[in-house]
């Protein structure tokens, strides 16, 4: 059993995935870079951040003590984290400058279990092929990238224009499973 800090559908089906049984809690953290802060920090930070602010929250609440996961999963281009897209120009703007060019998704994961902080950074690699508007202005319009880093989903729709992956597919969905099972089975939490 154990507690997660996110409110991300697509993690809550990677977690079934791997069998593991979790109850969700949603901590407020403040997702901004900070000046100066490359993409890998900033993803590790918030990671972390949120199994901190989680387990305080488990606490708070008198719950029972269970490892806590926190995970932050950021698309970069060219040293840049691209984010979420704000509106209909932003997204069609990330996905014009993602189309024909290699980027890379970095997802990190930090379990926080009796006061010890397990972690992992996942980088990934991401290429598209060249798109026209209108393929991107009709992948806008289907609601898929709305709330998604980047502006695309690599298990939806957008998985159509994904020429090559290198890394870990599910890291890139959101929760490295791999990586994620290895920090669980440290801390004694996979379920059977």
């Amino acid at each position: 059993m154990i507690y997660l800090a996110s409110a991300s559908p697509r993690r809550h089906e990677l977690l079934r995935q791997l069998g593991v049984r979790f109850e969700v809690i949603v901590p407020t953290v403040a997702e901004q870079v900070r000046m100066g802060e490359s993409p890998r920090d900033y993803v590790e930070r918030v990671a972390h951040t949120k199994a901190y602010q989680g387990a305080a929250l488990v606490r708070a609440s008198g719950l029972p003590a269970f490892p806590t996961l926190g995970a932050d999963t950021e698309v970069v281009l060219a040293g840049e984290i691209l984010g979420k897209p704000r509106n209909r120009a932003h997204g069609i703007s990330m996905l014009r400058r993602l189309s024909g060019c290699t980027h890379e998704v970095l997802t990190a994961i930090a379990v926080l279990h009796q006061d010890e902080l397990h972690r992992a950074l996942v980088e990934s690699r991401v290429t598209f092929a060249a798109l026209s508007d209108g393929e991107i202005e009709r992948y806008w319009d289907s609601g898929e990238p709305l709330d998604k880093a980047g502006a695309y989903a690599v298990q939806g729709r957008a998985a159509a224009f994904i020429a090559r992956i290198e890394g870990s597919y599910t890291g890139i969905v959101g929760l490295p499973l791999f990586e994620l099972s290895q920090l669980l089975e440290r801390v004694g939490s996979k379920s059977e």
